[in-house]
């Protein structure tokens, strides 16, 4: 047998199913995708209400959820504007009154359907974050989170100056000229998250991702590369400013009403906990800033507020938090989204060993006519044992599956 029948025989062997995949394996394979992912999410959520309403679930569980979503969409923000620019804000619970308050006066006030309201507050909350984005030019550090926290507390004594309570009747707000519920509230809050996190994924994995992440990483090269640091800086903010609005604004159609004075809402605890969340989840995961959310807010709100030791001690909720952060930045700085990827990957290694050592100890088991061993890898890159590249796998941590013997 000559050498080009050898090779062609091999590649042959080696590529004879490519993109003959099972139906199997192209549902895993669209399952992968982060869209499909956040849609298949989404529709877990959007039964809630369907099982509330047949006694599976009660409805105190589905508003919780919903108050989490609110929070989740704020923490998305805060998550690109941290953990792909690297810049520190603890302005995010002032920049949530202003969607609180464009709420009451235009839907409540003035009677505007949801969606003028909806747009008027993008609209401002785009240029409180320009403004604060051409801040964040001078400054960075510790000194742009005071300067921040700063302005959040302007903007919260502001809102009090304005009207210390305000209150949203439901019967007034308007969305395509129909009323709308609560549980058409929740169905909206829920599309909004799910939109949210589809446009941020997308937007971290394109070019703007690429360039947020080196102007985090070394403002000096990015500079030198070209990438204009005052645009990639105000659009982070601007980002970030508008999500948190719209969440404030979707917490007054949800809660219908707040006192300024008392709430904790327009306070730095706010601010806190949505940092907190984004430190425990992962800085650079959405999924992890999401899971962080459920774990401050909603693991609170859905299971520690009926436990009567924690109804009557709520500052342990408080110390537990602050001890999880503390244990999560010692051990695993990436968050929890770092520890699931540590696990994964110890998994696949012990698996990839495995299979070397069975090859290795038993290279006769299937004998071939060329004698010689194949290692069939789904790894994503060929090794040095025969392996080839799958190129439907781009992580590189794929599962392993090895053929002992020859051609």
């Amino acid at each position: 047998m000559t050498d080009l029948n050898v090779k062609k025989e091999y590649l042959n062997l080696i590529y004879a199913d490519c993109g003959k995949g099972s139906a199997g394996e192209k549902i895993k394979e669209l399952v992968t995708v982060p869209g499909t992912q956040y849609l298949i999410f989404g529709v877990i959520l959007g039964v809630f209400p369907l099982l509330a309403q047949l006694g599976i679930l009660t409805s105190s569980f589905v508003f919780a959820m919903g108050n989490t979503m609110i929070y989740a969409i704020m923490a998305i923000g805060f998550c690109l504007l941290m953990g792909y620019s690297g810049l520190a804000s603890l302005g995010t619970a002032g920049f949530v009154g202003i969607g609180a308050y464009i709420a009451y006066y235009f839907m409540q006030v003035y009677g505007a359907p949801f969606g003028i309201a909806f747009i008027v507050t993008v609209m401002i909350s785009l240029f409180s974050g320009v403004l604060v984005g051409f801040i964040s030019l001078r400054i960075e550090g510790i000194y742009l989170a005071i300067l921040t926290l700063g302005l959040s507390e302007i903007l919260r004594n502001t809102f009090i100056s304005l009207k210390s309570s305000i209150k949203l009747d439901m019967s007034k707000v308007r969305l395509f000229g129909v009323k709308i519920g609560e549980e058409q509230v929740y169905l909206l809050i829920l599309a909004l998250f799910v939109l949210l996190l589809f446009i941020t994924s997308n937007l971290i994995r394109s070019p703007i991702g690429r360039a947020l992440l080196s102007v985090k990483n070394s403002t000096s090269a990015a500079q030198a590369m070209g990438i204009n640091l005052m645009k990639y800086r105000v659009l982070a903010f601007v980002i970030s400013t508008v999500y948190a609005a719209i969440a404030g604004l979707m917490y007054m159609m949800l809660l219908r009403n707040m006192t300024t004075s008392t709430s904790t809402l327009l306070s730095m605890a706010t601010s806190l906990n949505i940092l907190g969340a984004v430190v425990i989840g992962g800085a650079k995961s959405l999924w992890g800033t999401t899971f962080g959310v459920f774990i401050i807010y909603g693991l609170q709100s859905t299971l520690l507020s009926k436990i009567p030791f924690f109804v009557e001690n709520p500052a342990f909720i408080t110390m537990i938090t602050g001890l999880l952060i503390i244990l999560i930045v010692m051990f695993f700085p990436g968050g929890i989204a770092q520890m699931m990827g540590n696990l994964m990957k110890k998994r696949k290694t012990a698996a990839f060993l495995a299979a070397l050592m069975i090859c290795a100890w038993v290279p006769q088991a299937v004998p071939g006519d060329s004698g010689v061993l194949v290692a069939e890898a789904h790894s994503g890159r060929t090794d040095r044992y025969g392996g080839h590249r799958d190129n439907k796998n781009k992580s590189g941590l794929g599962s392993y599956h090895y053929h002992c013997g020859g051609h």
